[in-house]
């Protein structure tokens, strides 16, 4: 665990910050995809339209369950959840990790308040957060996207510390329009 988190630590100062390392622009049509994700613990199947048709949908990638910054992140998800759900957006992680470890995941670092589901090959390349120097994870982009299913709002960085304020201020500019 630790020689993961200084890998990630390490791969992250080589990597650009900013929105420089997401391809999906403000305006582009969001890839609709079905996996499998979970919430408190329990699997279900998550489809991206379903989940857009109650409002925007903040999607987030994070390289990997149970390292620090992305249980960090999760946490900082969590306790802002109320927030998300008032401006009408709803909040779903993803990762490249199997639905067994975000089922844990899911439960202790997102107290079961929002659902995290595994992003497969297609899912990554469709979104184009594949993490070019550690294959088979993500790296750190937050979506959120419009019921229309356009991207409203991107933030691309290693740091996970401004993802939650960014998504959250941008689902709110959406609700004030």
């Amino acid at each position: 665990m630790k020689r993961l988190s200084l890998m990630l630590a390490a791969t992250a100062a080589l990597l650009p910050a900013g929105n420089a390392m997401a391809a999906l622009a403000v305006g582009a049509k969001a890839p609709d995809f079905t996996t499998r994700g979970a919430l408190a613990g329990k699997t279900f199947t998550l489809t991206l339209s379903h989940q857009l048709k109650r409002g925007p949908v903040v999607l987030y990638f994070f390289p990997k369950a149970f390292t620090p910054g992305c249980s960090a992140e999760a946490r900082e998800f969590a306790e802002n959840i109320d927030k998300f759900k008032a401006a009408g957006a709803t909040v779903i992680g993803m990762s490249a990790d199997p639905v067994d470890d975000l089922v844990s995941f899911s439960t202790k670092e997102c107290a079961g308040k929002f659902p995290v589901a595994s992003a497969g090959s297609t899912i990554i390349s469709g979104y184009d957060v594949g993490l070019k120097m550690r294959p088979g994870m993500t790296d750190r982009t937050s979506y959120v996207i419009a019921p229309s299913g356009r991207i409203a709002f991107v933030h691309s960085e290693m740091n996970y510390a401004n993802h939650v304020k960014s998504t959250l201020e941008a689902v709110q500019s959406m609700q004030a329009k």
